[in-house]
């Protein structure tokens, strides 16, 4: 928008470079015109108008989804060879518990309310899955009865984080899993 008072001038171009090198050229209407432009311009680039609390949300969800990623590289580089490779995973898998449980804390805008109870049991299902994890790890035997159940909570807790990304993004949500109950005001 800032550049069409301007852009429109090409077809003099005289015109043009006089209008760009010498403003005060430029007649009073194109003057206010580039003005209300950068004006405008300057409103777009600092977010003039939007709620801040929405904007902290998003940016406390984007900055879960990087610390997740950034764990989610940690575990898939760990080398299931080493002797190391479960306390690494135990590790890792902690952290991933501090984070849901960060992201349960979030403080959620009025807009998103309906959103709360996915973070919660987000949260909730982590906990109990890395709290398995630890349980099938222990000792120098693995439980693999008990490793099946924290990995069904481990999918729980990421069933909801996906279910609250695509509610962010617009997304319908689908799946043979996937009941919507009408919320009535």
């Amino acid at each position: 928008m800032f550049f069409i008072p301007i852009l429109i001038k090409t077809i003099n171009y005289d015109k043009f470079f006089i209008d760009i090198f010498y403003p005060e050229v430029l007649e009073v209407k194109t003057k206010i015109l580039l003005l209300l432009s950068a004006v405008l311009f300057c409103f777009i680039l600092t977010g003039c108008g939007e709620d801040p609390a929405v904007n902290k949300f998003q940016q406390d969800i984007n900055a879960f989804c990087s610390q997740i990623a950034e764990i989610d590289t940690g575990i898939n580089s760990i080398d299931a060879q080493s002797e190391t490779a479960r306390y690494e995973l135990l590790a890792y898998l902690d952290q991933l518990d501090q984070a849901f449980k960060a992201l349960a804390e979030i403080s959620i805008p009025e807009k998103y309310a309906y959103m709360e109870q996915l973070t919660s049991e987000a949260s909730s299902y982590m906990t109990t899955a890395v709290e398995a994890y630890h349980e099938a790890f222990e000792g120098d035997s693995y439980n693999e009865y008990t490793a099946e159940y924290a990995r069904e909570n481990y999918e729980r807790a990421y069933k909801r984080v996906t279910v609250l990304l695509q509610l962010l993004r617009g997304e319908e949500i689908t799946g043979a899993d996937v009941t919507i109950e009408p919320v009535s005001q």
